[in-house]
């Protein structure tokens, strides 16, 4: 923590307060090891660094020839490359760079979200004095890959270090070479996305077992047809904790989600119904002019509802559309080819950043309605807009509804510039349409929405992600 302590009137200024050593207990700061690890961020350090990797892989392990490059790579030279460096605390070596690691995009074009760790590196003489240091910089290094958001972080171990890494949490993968030599392929598990599924969608299927919501046929969608009648009914209520949080945000994405469910289903929207409740006139208020200015952008009319005050925030929203054929989630077959369709525009909603793409609320009227015809005008197999589960989640509950698996090429999936792949496929993307159909019928037009082919269903169950080197 650097900044500014007052003690009396001497105030410390410019330099690093270990704040634990000013509030902690001795037994934390006792436990603390005589090294940090942090990021290089001066030329110093990066020679230090590279020194240590010359001693130790070409010097010591001869894995690289004496060469003037010696072991240094295309990967040194790529200016996403993060190197983290273990430095001494303390005593007369104090700030001496005793290890190091670097870790960077596995590709050297677009990041797609697979990275690699390696050259993990720990001084000699380091090596029984700083007892734990190569598994602190293996550590750091997997946290700050899922940080960068990363969904695949590998790396390419000497045979003999198999089992450190194995102890550190770390799957075989498979086997490659590193200049020459035989090395092994390790993977450090990231669960981002199962535990994303987990936490919201998994326990549904018991919870919900025997009510067939959606009826014959439509088991899946967020939609319901109304049994006898062209009428298509949805229904979405928004996080609590969110409309405490930003009520007028919550009433837009009242409108916002609900228009998207019935638009997956191909039907147009007719009006909308609320029930909004909070403690005081001015929440509701505020949650009520988000419901308002929504249903006046998209021009779908609030058709009536209910209103309660002294009470916890709540809100739910009904919306109601017409469709001849809705279009069913579960309509998808093996082999049929996956396409998302996207409104890239926008940027994170703020206060929400990797979690809500607010591409909506810059729209106008023409734009939005534009966007809610899109499945109606194409008629796909299979439709389904991508809800808080993010786009794989999403994918993974129309290949459930479907009976089939589903596999996403990574590289393919449109994505708005400077998002991370892990945000991008796990947040709330504000439009975004995942479609299943034959390869001969391509998504019409999509302005202002991009759309990409990015997956296939297949035989079996769950998403699979593809990656460039398959």
């Amino acid at each position: 923590m650097s900044g500014l302590l007052s003690g009396g009137h001497t105030p410390i200024r410019n330099r690093t307060v270990d704040t634990l050593a000013v509030w902690g207990d001795r037994r934390a700061l006792a436990g603390q090891p005589p090294y940090r690890v942090e990021q290089a961020v001066d030329l110093a350090t990066y020679t230090a660094y590279a020194r240590l990797r010359r001693e130790v892989f070409v010097d010591e392990q001869g894995l690289f020839p004496a060469s003037v490059a010696g072991d240094l790579d295309e990967v040194d030279a790529d200016p996403r490359t993060v190197v983290l460096v273990a430095r001494v605390v303390g005593g007369v070596d104090d700030g001496t760079v005793i290890g190091g690691v670097r870790l960077a995009p596995i590709w050297r074009g677009d990041d797609i979200g697979a990275w690699q760790g390696g050259r993990l590196v720990v001084a000699a003489a380091a090596r029984g004095r700083y007892a734990g240091v190569g598994a602190a910089l293996v550590r750091a290094a997997c946290a700050r890959a899922e940080n960068e958001g990363v969904l695949r972080f590998d790396a390419a171990v000497q045979t003999d270090r198999v089992r450190f890494f194995g102890r550190l949490g770390w799957m075989i993968a498979g086997t490659t070479t590193v200049a020459g030599r035989p090395h092994v392929l390790m993977r450090w598990p990231i669960n981002r996305l199962a535990a994303v599924a987990a936490s919201i969608k998994a326990p549904l299927a018991n919870l919900l077992a025997g009510m067939r919501p959606g009826g014959p046929g439509f088991v899946g969608d967020d939609g319901a047809p109304v049994p006898g009648t062209d009428v298509v009914a949805a229904c979405d209520a928004i996080v609590p904790s969110m409309v405490e949080r930003d009520p007028y945000w919550a009433g837009w994405c009242g409108v916002l989600v609900n228009l998207n469910d019935l638009a997956a289903m191909g039907a147009r929207p007719v009006g909308l119904l609320d029930a909004v409740a909070g403690p005081t006139v001015s929440r509701v208020a505020r949650v009520i002019g988000g419901l308002r200015a929504a249903a006046e952008r998209y021009g779908v009319p609030i058709l009536g509802g209910h209103t309660q005050l002294g009470v916890a925030s709540a809100l739910s929203v009904t919306a109601l559309g017409r469709a001849e054929h809705p279009v069913p989630a579960g309509g998808g077959l093996p082999g049929h080819a996956v396409t998302l369709t996207a409104d890239l525009g926008g940027e994170w909603r703020p206060g929400y950043s990797g979690r809500q793409w607010d591409s909506t609320s810059g729209r106008r009227t023409a734009e939005l309605r534009a966007l809610l015809d899109l499945p109606r005008r194409h008629r796909p197999c299979a439709a389904k807009d991508v809800s808080m589960v993010g786009i794989v989640g999403t994918l993974g509950m129309l290949a459930e509804a479907s009976g089939c698996a589903a596999e996403l090429d990574v590289a393919a999936v449109p994505r708005p510039a400077n998002t991370t792949v892990g945000d991008w496929l796990t947040c709330f993307p504000g439009y975004a349409m995942l479609t299943a159909d034959v390869d001969d019928r391509p998504v019409p037009a999509t302005h202002p929405a991009t759309s990409g082919r990015c997956g296939r269903l297949r035989n079996g169950a769950g998403v699979t992600l593809r990656w460039p080197d398959g």
